[in-house]
């Protein structure tokens, strides 16, 4: 799978979770989250501010035995002006822990896919960072902009968690639903490459490919995440277009939950 270099990605977690603490600051500890509506700001600062401790415990840790998962979570500051250097510390922490040197280290990897722990916790760590950015920039009423290049990674990430062994495993529901019979789906970023992905019988499979497919989706790389992760309504994306049949991009749209709940 194409990830980042790890360096980029450490800066990707740091540069996103500020971003993210900035949001949260405009919009208001009590504003709601239009993408994620059962949250408010604070449940948000607390979710990334918490993930990203526990996530650099593990990796600090070097554990690799899912029952001896970290049980405690972060303290989370009651005082919101606290919160900038909250998460400035947590998104440090992370970045940290993911150095050179723990790359291939063994840690558990709950995709239990081919990556390391710790570079499967490296990309789902800016994974969080990004789209819960999105998430609190929605809530201040902000644009957000995201690298092609980060984008183009956590579409690659997202398409390695729904076909991963974990996916088929604790979201059976989904893994079932975008299983098929050979119907394809192309997604296209102009500014970051192509996924091609087919619905097999015994599960949907996905490449970095250009080809003939049943429907492409193309856009750029951050409207393609965001429409990926469901942030972003298919219908309210100006910049993406769909050329072929639509109602398997509905499909397959309406039965992917988003990882990084």
């Amino acid at each position: 799978m194409t990830e980042l270099y790890a360096e980029r990605a450490r800066q990707a977690i740091v540069e996103h979770t500020l971003r993210m603490a900035e949001s949260a600051a405009a919009a208001g500890p009590e504003a709601a989250v239009p993408t994620a509506s059962e949250w408010t700001v604070a449940d948000l600062v607390e979710h990334v501010g918490q993930t990203q401790h526990w996530v650099a415990e593990i990796i600090e840790r070097r554990i690799t035995d899912p029952a001896q998962l970290p049980t405690e979570m972060a303290v989370f500051p009651a005082d919101p002006g606290a919160w900038p250097a909250w998460l400035a510390e947590s998104a440090r922490r992370v970045a940290s822990a993911c150095s050179d040197d723990a790359l291939d280290a063994p840690v558990f990897n709950p995709a239990r896919d081919e990556r390391t722990g710790t570079r499967f916790w490296l990309t789902s760590s800016v994974n969080e960072a990004v789209v819960h950015g999105f998430d609190a920039a929605g809530a201040a009423d902000r644009p957000l902009e995201v690298d092609a290049d980060v984008a183009g990674t956590l579409i690659s990430n997202h398409f390695a968690m729904l076909t991963s062994p974990t996916w088929e495993l604790l979201r059976s529901e989904s893994a079932h639903a975008i299983r098929g019979s050979g119907q394809t789906l192309q997604w296209v970023a102009t500014d970051a490459g192509a996924w091609f992905v087919e619905r097999r019988p015994g599960g949907a499979a996905w490449q970095h490919a250009s080809q003939q497919a049943d429907v492409t989706v193309t856009g750029p790389a951050r409207s393609l995440l965001l429409t990926l992760t469901r942030r972003l309504p298919l219908s309210s994306a100006t910049d993406v277009s769909v050329d072929g049949d639509a109602d398997l991009v509905r499909h397959w749209l309406d039965n992917t939950a988003h990882v990084a709940d």
